[in-house]
Formats: C-alpha cells, sequence, structure tokens
C-alpha cells in the first residue's frame, strides 16, 4: 500500500511504479535515429534529379515534366523569387489550383530559401484574405483566374500562367541559398478557437526528419506513382507532393474533375497505376463500394489517417486489394504524422478501432494525467508530443504558442518542449496507443480538423443572434455540426426561423470552409444552464429537422420511390418526401458521395454529385434524373450488382 505522508501532495506520488516509468518513458520513445541525410527536400529532389534526369517526375492530364524539366523550371522562378526578395524564413503565398505550376511553384519558393504558405482558392475569399494579412505575406504566386480574389489586399501577385517565358532569362542552375533546420518551410493555417484562423510553422529539420522517416518506413521507387489529391491547404498534401520526387517516384497530379466527383477515384487509381494513396477513413468507407480488384490492383500502400479507423473498415478494404494497410495519426503543430500502425492482414472485424501505433523516428509521445505524470498502461490521459516533430509554434502569437507548447519535463535539455495535443488516448499492453477522443471542443468532421469556438465566435459577431454554441452530435447521418442558438427576436415563429436559418449559412459559408458551417441550426429561447451558470451541454435538444419541412408528399413514381428508398438508407430517415431537401434532411457533401454510389449500383444511374447540390428537394433531383437519361447500358448494370453482391460478402 502506498503511503501519503501529510506534506505531500497525492500528484507527487508515483503511481506506475520506477520499472513501468521506465518503459513508458524511455522504452517506448527509443526513436532517435541518427539522420543519415542533413540535406532538406528541395535538396534531396535536386540530387535526385541529377541521377535520373530523364526519368518521369510530374504526370498530369494537361502536361509532364521529368525531374530534369521539373527542376530547370523551377530554378527559373526560384531566380526571379530571389530577385524579388525571397529568402530564409521569407513567407510566399501560392493560391491556385492543383496543376503542374503549382508544383512548379512550391518547389522554387523551396529552393528560393522560402517558406510557402498554401491558400485555397476554393476557401471564401474573406477566408483567403484574413490569411494574407494575417501572415504578412508581400508576394503571391497565382494565376489570373484567382488574382481578383486578392484585389482588396497589398500583396503583389505574381502570376505563373501569363507570358510563362519571362522566367525564360533567368538562371537555370540551382539557387546557392542556405537553410537550416531552423528555418521554416511552410506555415499551414487551421480552424482556431479565437475566432480565426491561426497559422501554424513548420521548419525545414521537423519536415526533413518525417519524410526521411517516411521514406525508410514506405520505400518508394522508380516504379512508385502517389495520388496528389489532398487540397494544398491541409498538410497531409505536404507528404503527397515531396515524398515521390524525393525518392524517385511519380507524382501524379489528380484531374481536376475528381473535386466535382469523387465517385471517379477509383478510375483514377486504375488508369494511372496509382501505388500510393491516402484516404481519409469516412471518405474511403463512402467510396469502397464503388471499388473491385481490378481498380486496386496497381495499388500497394493505402494511408489512412485524419480521423478513427475502425476494424470493420479494415477488414473490408483488406478484403478488396493485397497491399499494405497503415493508419497514420498526428497534428499539424508536429508535422504531419507522429505515429504510425501497420494494421494486419488478419485484423477482426470486432468493432473495435484501430490503433494509432508508435511514434516514428525523433518523435516521443506520451500519455499524461493533469500533473504531467505518465498514466499507467491502460489509464486514459492527454497524448503530448515531443522531439524533432515539433513546429516553431504559432505565426504572430506567443501566447498560445507558450499554452500548447509547453518545456518538456522529460526532456534531456532545458529547451525541450511538448505539444499538448488535447487527444485523449492510452497505452495498450504492447506499447501501442489508443485513440479515445478529444478532452476539449475541437472536432473532427469526415477527417478536417475543426475548433468549435471560431464557429461560435461568426454566429456571435451576426446582429440576430443574442447567444450561440456549437457542438458535433451524433445525428441520424453520422457525426454533425449542430448549432443552437437564442435569437434577438423572441418573436419569431417557425418559418421565419427557417429563413433566418438558411440566411445564417450562408453568410457562414462566405467566411469559412463548407465543412465549417453547421448542418443544423436549432433555435432555442433561452441556452440551458446548470445549477451553477454554466452551460448545461446535455440539456441541448437534438434537431428536429421534420419540424421545418411542409407536409410530407409521398413519391409516387417507380424511379421517386426506389431513389427516396435510397435518399432514406443515406440519410437514416424513416421517410423522404417529394418536397424533402437533401441538406435540410441532414445532408452533406459526404452523403451526397454514397447517394451518388449508391444510385450507380442499385439503379444504375451515372450522374456527377453535383446534381444534388443544384437539385436537392427529392421531386426536382428525381425530375432531373428522367430528364438526362443517366441510365447505364444493361451489362454495365450487371456487372455492377454482381460487384454490389461481392462487396457485401466481404
Amino acid at each position: 500500500m502506498v503511503s501519503l505522508a501529510a506534506d505531500r501532495s497525492l500528484g507527487d506520488i508515483d503511481l506506475v511504479g520506477a520499472a513501468t516509468r521506465t518503459v513508458l518513458l524511455r522504452d517506448w520513445n527509443a526513436t532517435a535515429v541518427p539522420a543519415t541525410d542533413p540535406r532538406h527536400v528541395h535538396q534531396w529532389f535536386e540530387s535526385q534529379a541529377r541521377r535520373t534526369p530523364d526519368a518521369p517526375a510530374l504526370l498530369a492530364d494537361q502536361a509532364s515534366l521529368t525531374y530534369a524539366q521539373l527542376n530547370l523550371r523551377a530554378n527559373r522562378l526560384a531566380h526571379a523569387l530571389i530577385e524579388r526578395g525571397v529568402g530564409p524564413d521569407v513567407l510566399v503565398g501560392l493560391c491556385m489550383p492543383r496543376s503542374v505550376q503549382m508544383v512548379v511553384g512550391l518547389l522554387a519558393i523551396l529552393k528560393a530559401g522560402g517558406a510557402y504558405v498554401p491558400l485555397d482558392p476554393a476557401y471564401p475569399q474573406d477566408r483567403l484574405m484574413y490569411m494574407v494579412e494575417d501572415s504578412g505575406i508581400a508576394l503571391l504566386l497565382t494565376e489570373t483566374s484567382v488574382q481578383p480574389y486578392f484585389a482588396d489586399v497589398a500583396v503583389d501577385c505574381l502570376l505563373l500562367d501569363a507570358l510563362p517565358e519571362r522566367f525564360d532569362g533567368y538562371g537555370e542552375h540551382e539557387p546557392s541559398v542556405t537553410v537550416d533546420s531552423q528555418n521554416l518551410a511552410y506555415v499551414i493555417y487551421t480552424s482556431g478557437s479565437t475566432g480565426k484562423p491561426k497559422g501554424v510553422t513548420i521548419r525545414h529539420g521537423a519536415l526533413s526528419n518525417h519524410m526521411e522517416w517516411m521514406q525508410g518506413c514506405l520505400k518508394l521507387n522508380h516504379s512508385d506513382r502517389v495520388l496528389q489529391k489532398t487540397a494544398i491547404s491541409f498538410d497531409a498534401s505536404v507528404w503527397e507532393f515531396w515524398l515521390p520526387l524525393m525518392s524517385g517516384a511519380q507524382l501524379v497530379l489528380a484531374a481536376p474533375q475528381l473535386n466535382l466527383d469523387l465517385t471517379t477515384l477509383w478510375v483514377e487509381v486504375e488508369r494511372w497505376g496509382i501505388s500510393v494513396l491516402q484516404m481519409a477513413p469516412s471518405l474511403l468507407q463512402a467510396l469502397l463500394p464503388l471499388a473491385t480488384r481490378e481498380h486496386l490492383a496497381s495499388l500497394r500502400l493505402l494511408l489512412c489517417g485524419g480521423e478513427a479507423l475502425s476494424a470493420h473498415l479494415s477488414r473490408q478494404v483488406l478484403g478488396l486489394f493485397d497491399g499494405e494497410l497503415r493508419n497514420l495519426y498526428g497534428p499539424t503543430e508536429a508535422t504531419i504524422d507522429t505515429s504510425s500502425h501497420a494494421v494486419a492482414a488478419t485484423v477482426e472485424d470486432d468493432g473495435r478501432i484501430i490503433a494509432i501505433g508508435r511514434p516514428i523516428n525523433n518523435v516521443r509521445t506520451y500519455v499524461l494525467d493533469g500533473a504531467l505524470q505518465p498514466c499507467a498502461v491502460g489509464a486514459i490521459g492527454e497524448l503530448y508530443i515531443g522531439g524533432e516533430s515539433l513546429a516553431r509554434g504559432y505565426h504572430q502569437r506567443p501566447g498560445l504558442t507558450a499554452e500548447r507548447f509547453v518545456p518538456d519535463p522529460f526532456g534531456e535539455s532545458a529547451a525541450a518542449r511538448l505539444y499538448r495535443t488535447g487527444d485523449l488516448v492510452r497505452h495498450a499492453e504492447n506499447g501501442v496507443i489508443e485513440y479515445i477522443g478529444r478532452i476539449d471542443h475541437q472536432v473532427k468532421i469526415r477527417g478536417l480538423r475543426i475548433e468549435l469556438g471560431e464557429i461560435e465566435a461568426r454566429l456571435h459577431a451576426q446582429p440576430e443572434v443574442r447567444d450561440a454554441v456549437v457542438l458535433a452530435r451524433e445525428t441520424a447521418t453520422g457525426t454533425s455540426l449542430v448549432g443552437w442558438l437564442v435569437s434577438q427576436d423572441s418573436s419569431l415563429d417557425r418559418a421565419a426561423e427557417a429563413r433566418l436559418s438558411e440566411q445564417l449559412k450562408a453568410r457562414l459559408a462566405q467566411q469559412m470552409p463548407d465543412f465549417m458551417v453547421p448542418t443544423h441550426l436549432v433555435f432555442l429561447d433561452q441556452l440551458p444552464l446548470t445549477p451553477n451558470g454554466k452551460l448545461d451541454r446535455k440539456a441541448l435538444p437534438a434537431p428536429d429537422t421534420r419540424a421545418l419541412h411542409s407536409a410530407y408528399l409521398a413519391p409516387q413514381s417507380d424511379l421517386q420511390c426506389k431513389v427516396a428508398a435510397i435518399w432514406q438508407g443515406v440519410l437514416n430517415v424513416e421517410q423522404v418526401g417529394l418536397a424533402d431537401d437533401f441538406f435540410e434532411l441532414g445532408g452533406h457533401s459526404l452523403l451526397v458521395v454514397n447517394v451518388v454510389s449508391r444510385l450507380q449500383l442499385e439503379l444504375g444511374m451515372k450522374l456527377t454529385p453535383q446534381l444534388i447540390f443544384q437539385f436537392p428537394v427529392l421531386g426536382a433531383f428525381v425530375a432531373q434524373l428522367e430528364q438526362t437519361g443517366t441510365s447505364m447500358s444493361t451489362s454495365k448494370l450487371s456487372k455492377l450488382e454482381a460487384l454490389l453482391d461481392e462487396f457485401e460478402e466481404v
């Protein structure tokens, strides 16, 4: 029995024992690996270009470049950037659709010694302008179609699609710019709890460490092809760009149509012979019914990350291809991935969540309690990350940096830090880390990181809103964002609330990405409080979507009934009428993909997801199906029916 002296607090007592403490802190964090190559990612690419100049480096529908061609273009642009003042720790924005010029721009920024700030042109203009102003960039690489977004901000736009020969006069040799491991490689903006996005500053040393580990783990070679499909504003895109280019593999840019129709993903994989692919589990679950062994024949590595991966989904995937399935975990603040777990081919479908694994090279992971002491095996605590992967911090936010990046009590130097992830985890008996949930109100929706405080701040700024709270709730359609509002006008009837709800959603969509706009807004007379005056989250009522709808109009025709049945299954509702709106019933972009998949598999109808966005009401949607004639041939339908039967047996 442990005795507690009168002058000692419970937090001072070592509850795990010396031997277990050594295992938790040292043995399971024995990840130190000397760097075999002191170069940075763009220098690795340059070495590869010298070794295999004529090998294909970049493949896209619009153009393809060899290693030598890509290197030459990037060198010219890099010299132009240096002439414009770019150098170590100088931030340069890049905002353009996925293209060859995008890759040239990213590479040129690093060659010039700068750090890139990726800006997604699909983001609302207000958000893009804020990121430009907050980052302080003076130079933006973009193209003609995107330039008008930045007309009202003081930034010099360099158009990469206008007169590309303008860079022909610049040197073709590699710039001689020195950057060290502490210089910045990129700054990516994530959702911010204070209402504004925050920039995460990633060092070259952290990026190089991650990429060297990844290459050692995945072992890409000249025969590999990596599909670059992740939006540039998310850090999962970083390795998609750099790993193939530093390893002699081929970087394949996904076709623009993939942004409009995710159901074409497997066609892209088969068409290009993709061997390495990453996907969020929710997207993988939605698209897997359309995948065949033929589609996945070239795939040897499938990487999942961004949200929990279930054993059920893992078993389905491993039943369709013979490659390796790997679960990755890591916050943006710790450079893409900090732990990895290879999923066994014999995984049982037992309803559990796949572990997030063990820390990667030169990264330390600790499961700590509130006193920053290690938790016993099996006990739940907060995950802290230390080591070479940590970002510098948040751009121009020293207070927030100090709050999230804390001194490392187990570090070998006084300067060692730990990043507080806010993730609740535990160690299994074999040392792997299992994800449990969040300690705060940050959430992941369909693999996308969201700070609820940012959405709440936007709602509080609306003149019609007196009070608001936003939570992620399990609804009939899965995890969805729900907002509860108290209106300034207490006399609103149901119809007025419905109109205001649509107006508020439209305004939010102008300020933040679509995935951050709440699916449901619920109006209350007041927010429920506990006896001590705090918000009572458990008392918040579930959204009643049917209350906003008009009278039920039953489907009549055979096609209306079949489509309604598909909507009911996807949305998990008892009935869908002709006047019902897909999105008011809780639909979102990923569920649109589910509908399109089921229409293709069950009814033999081929259509793009845009049709549901254009005609979200069931009656109008079915009318469009009848007018556009989307039915497949009988032979194609028979093949898909057979594939559906095969999938259901997996």
